[in-house]
């Protein structure tokens, strides 16, 4: 994989934060497109996974959970998109950027260490974000879903869990030495994610106790609250108590971010 090579204009005066995410977000996108791999898993991936939800889904009683095939669906969709598109891609791309000494060479320049973080970041992310809008697009089409009663609860859960799955990438990269071991390293929150945060199987299938537990996992609330949008039936205090919790988690995610991401090749 090529160094990243930023436009010339990005060393001269009078540069700006966003001009500068802009110029880095552009070359990371060109070398996206090269790493076949990861951009197979970013595009691919979260948009083949939601059928087997819905054959899953077909041993579930939904009815008794209140819920309906789409709202098992998107969600799930949504919800493997972050974990895909954004978590495991962003994982191996910042472990690969900085084996490459690409990090240490942009924090000599003008782009300060969020800016670079957040520039490498903004490729997943938008693709992440059309990815959403093609899944509710196509469940609403194909399995005849409303327009979301509580639209503010999904964009919240939508912005959270993006948000969250980023810095747990940046966090997760820290402690991967290649961009190989990386999608090892990710494997865990990846599996727990999936199968705990009510993205394979929603929560309100699980016994009480089980779901409690759950509730407690980083993407948890971002469902939830996803999940929320489309039914409407979220309480003003459990809608509190996701957005608390997913808080919570996005803080503790930065300050690991700050205090242990690594910006020199692991040795």
């Amino acid at each position: 994989m090529s160094a990243i090579a930023l436009p010339p204009h990005r060393a001269g005066r009078g540069t700006t934060p966003l001009g500068r995410m802009r110029a880095l977000a552009r070359a990371e996108l060109t070398l996206l497109g090269r790493a076949k791999g990861t951009l197979f898993a970013a595009l691919v991936v979260p948009l083949v996974l939601p059928f087997s939800v819905s054959q899953a889904a077909d041993g579930m009683d939904l009815k008794k959970a209140g819920l309906t095939l789409g709202t098992v669906v998107l969600p799930a969709g949504i919800g493997f998109s972050m974990i895909f598109a954004v978590y495991t891609s962003l994982t191996t791309v910042y472990v690969g950027r900085r084996e490459e000494l690409v990090l240490k060479r942009l924090r000599t320049g003008e782009l300060r260490d969020r800016e670079i973080l957040a520039g490498a970041a903004v490729p997943t992310v938008g693709i992440s974000l059309v990815q959403t809008v093609l899944l509710a697009v196509i469940c609403t089409i194909v399995l005849d879903m409303s327009a979301p009663p509580a639209p503010h609860l999904a964009i919240l859960g939508i912005v959270l869990g993006i948000g969250l799955c980023a810095c747990l990438a940046a966090v997760t990269a820290a402690f991967s030495r290649t961009a190989e071991t990386a999608q090892v390293t990710a494997l865990p929150l990846m599996f727990v994610s999936m199968i705990g945060s009510g993205v394979f199987v929603p929560l309100e299938v699980f016994p009480d106790t089980v779901a409690k537990i759950c509730e407690r996992l980083p993407l948890t609330p971002a469902i939830t609250l996803i999940r929320a949008g489309w039914t409407g039936d979220l309480s003003a205090g459990d809608t509190v108590s996701a957005l608390l919790t997913g808080l919570v988690w996005l803080a503790i995610a930065v300050f690991a971010v700050r205090r242990w991401f690594r910006w020199e090749p692991r040795r």
